[in-house]
């Protein structure tokens, strides 16, 4: 008799089969008293008929069906020796599987209280087990002879995300709390799978959040609120700023002048803006609103206060509006210059007005910065 016992087995070598049947092909003509052998990880459902009759645990299991050795063959000869009872064993891995990554094809539109509408992608991991083999089999795997995570992962992606976004819209308020809220996001979400995975007989052991990013735009902002709070109180950053402003200028002698000019904004903010900087390094009249409602500016040699229009400090005569051009390249320069500190020109030999001092083209009768007639 030992040389038709029949031993029915399944190892998996790449680890990555949720279910393989024996016979993988078709039904298989199982003999009366053939042996199964089941490992610790597994479970075998027998399926006799076209019916799944019994969930065989882990151990050797005797089967029993109407297949006898030799006697039903010379029974079916008139069928051409093909047996009409048929019996299969679908093999279960009931280990946990790993490394099961989840995460969203596209950008999932969010309404953040503080950012306004934004889009996130979600990445995560997360473990599973099949802990109903009878009904995973009949639900998800029916006669396939083969069934691999593979097959599975992209549904179960798609159910996560979706539970995942409900979950967010209900309960969060804005993405700048979520690295804090990662684990209870996480069991929250697990719990809300539970039903899901248990109608298909799996059950999901572990979920955990990698990150939920927004777009690059809004990770910039999000860098930018870091960035004010690290440097605590605003007046004491504004004053950071302004020395960082005012030390630029000094590598580049006459820079913060030109700046001014240059931005359009003529002299008049040529003439606030030694004081603006003055007031914000000192914490008083520091913004623009401020100095215009005051009408002075402070000066910044004395510190004495200085009409908006003046050229000139009164109590010191400190000039307030660098108006020394190079005639060459028309560079500003300062008052004392000597030489351009771009061209190189001489502009020692130059027209200069006696009364405010301004550079003025040869030839020039009459000043363009106070009308002073020129002899």
């Amino acid at each position: 008799m030992s040389q038709f016992m029949e031993v029915i087995e399944f190892l998996d070598p790449t680890g990555e089969d949720m279910v393989h049947r024996i016979p993988e092909a078709s039904s298989g003509e199982t003999k009366l008293g053939a042996r199964c052998i089941v490992r610790d990880s597994q479970a075998a459902v027998f399926f006799k008929d076209g019916k799944g009759t019994d969930v065989l645990g882990p151990g050797r299991h005797a089967l029993s069906t109407k297949n006898i050795p030799v006697l039903t063959k010379l029974l079916m000869l008139p069928w051409g020796f093909d047996s009409f009872f048929k019996a299969e064993v679908y093999f279960v891995n009931q280990k946990v599987f790993t490394s099961l990554r989840w995460g969203t094809r596209d950008p999932v539109a969010f309404k953040d209280s503080e950012l306004g509408m934004v889009r996130l992608r979600a990445f995560g991991v997360y473990t599973l087990r099949i802990n109903q083999p009878l009904l995973f089999v009949n639900t998800l795997v029916g006669t396939q002879g083969v069934y691999t995570t593979d097959a599975i992962k992209d549904f179960l992606r798609d159910v996560i995300v979706s539970r995942l976004n409900d979950l967010m819209g209900e309960s969060l308020d804005t993405i700048l709390d979520l690295p804090k809220n990662y684990d209870e996001i996480a069991v929250a979400v697990k719990a809300r799978l539970a039903d899901d995975f248990g109608r298909y007989g799996m059950e999901l052991h572990d979920f955990y959040i990698n990150s939920i990013t927004p777009p690059e735009e809004v990770q910039k902002v999000i860098d930018q609120r870091s960035g004010m709070g690290a440097a605590g109180d605003l007046d004491r950053f504004m004053k950071f700023k302004a020395a960082m402003a005012m030390g630029d200028a000094a590598k580049n002698e006459g820079g913060m002048a030109g700046a001014g000019m240059g931005m359009g904004a003529g002299v008049g903010v040529g003439m606030m803006l030694p004081g603006m900087l003055y007031n914000v390094l000192n914490g008083n009249n520091g913004s623009p609103e401020k100095i215009a409602a005051k009408g002075t500016v402070n000066c910044p040699k004395c510190h004495g206060d200085v009409s908006l229009d003046a050229r000139f400090c009164p109590a010191c005569g400190h000039q307030m509006v660098v108006v020394n051009k190079c005639p060459s390249c028309g560079k500003d320069l300062p008052p004392e210059a000597k030489f351009c500190m771009v061209c190189g020109a001489d502009i020692s030999k130059k027209l200069v007005c006696p009364k405010c001092n301004t550079v003025l083209p040869p030839g020039t009768k009459f000043c363009t910065g106070c009308g002073e007639k020129i002899d």
